[in-house]
């Protein structure tokens, strides 16, 4: 089996690598080669030297010949641009996002009507689809049959790919499955440019012993899943088989990974009981009126219930959360939790 994995060296691309290169299988096969593609490779990178990880460095768009020079049976894309990038920037989000995955589709494409294997391929897509319109409020509890609203160009371009994603699917050149991802927290390493950022950042820079801003009220209420969760979902998506029944992915929707709903108050409250004072008091509140917009129009109460036919579960508490943080990161905690 052939896996390729799009910004294979971003934080979920090196999550879900090492996860699949400790296993050395994938969905009951064993894993022949594994491809980690990106703009950017860290020298010294551990996953590189690993023999069975081959890396294609470049524009995603460029390197296409390079990727599916051999067949692809699985293919997990995450290179994205994120969402403040894509609204100070409508080019690089409409380029980097709708651009190079309709390119990569129609390499998929091009593959099954060559003869060669249809590949399976999983869309980490975002919770970012939604959003509430005036016109059309969201409904206390959103689920996959809620019609997406984005209210971010990082949004509607997500949802774009999402359609694209399911009538390539439709005509049969590819198996698509579509993955929307929760905030992920905590996020390791430094800071990115989404503006649901701040949501690792007010945990992770106070364990580090570093000032942190909270750019939105506390009251807000937001849908979060830890890193574990999101590696666990993307590949389960990625492994299941077609059809009805637990364990197996049931008709074409798209899978809304598994919410765990917290007020950023609580979360600053956790980060109080699991690190102390003197951690929670370097976190500042300053609201920012254009990161409360886009996050604020994101949803914060889903319907489990398709992720959970998937044997898929939220994180049971944020503290939960910023345990498996500290266990797995130790070296970037100075605070004594």
């Amino acid at each position: 089996m052939r896996i390729v994995i799009t910004g294979g060296f971003g934080f979920l691309g090196r999550e879900i690598t090492e996860t699949l290169l400790r296993t050395r299988t994938h969905g009951g096969s064993p894993i022949d080669q594994l491809v980690l593609t990106d703009r950017f490779v860290p020298p010294g990178a551990p996953q590189a030297a690993d023999p069975l990880v081959e890396t294609v460095r470049g524009d995603l768009a460029e390197c296409l010949d390079e990727v599916f020079a051999e067949p692809v049976d699985v293919l997990i894309h995450l290179a994205a641009a994120v969402s403040a990038e894509c609204e100070a920037d409508f080019d690089l989000g409409m380029s980097a996002n709708l651009d190079t995955t309709r390119a990569l589709l129609e390499a998929a494409r091009a593959q099954s009507a060559a003869g060669g294997p249809t590949p399976r391929l999983v869309f980490s897509s975002s919770v970012a689809v939604y959003g509430s319109d005036p016109a059309l409020p969201l409904p206390p509890v959103v689920s996959e049959s809620t019609l997406p609203t984005p209210r971010s160009s990082y949004g509607i371009q997500k949802l774009v790919c999402e359609q694209l994603v399911a009538d390539y699917t439709r005509r049969g050149f590819i198996d698509g499955r579509v993955a929307r991802l929760m905030t992920v927290s905590v996020r390791p390493g430094k800071p990115n440019a989404a503006a649901s950022g701040f949501l690792s950042g007010i945990v992770r820079e106070p364990l580090a012993g570093l000032p942190a801003i909270c750019p939105v009220h506390p009251d807000l209420r937001v849908a979060l899943a830890s890193p574990r969760r999101t590696v666990e979902g993307i590949l389960r998506i990625a492994a299941a088989e077609r059809g009805s029944g637990r364990g197996r992915l049931d008709g074409g929707l798209p899978v809304n990974l598994p919410a765990l709903t917290v007020s950023v108050a609580e979360m600053l409250t956790t980060l109080r009981r699991v690190a102390g004072d003197a951690a929670a008091d370097l976190v500042t509140v300053a609201p920012d009126r254009e990161v409360e917009a886009v996050v604020g129009s994101w949803p914060s109460v889903f319907d489990n219930t398709r992720a959970a036919a998937l044997g898929l579960q939220p994180d049971p508490s944020f503290e939960s959360v910023v345990r498996d943080y500290l266990a797995d990161h130790p070296d970037a905690v100075l605070v004594k939790a």
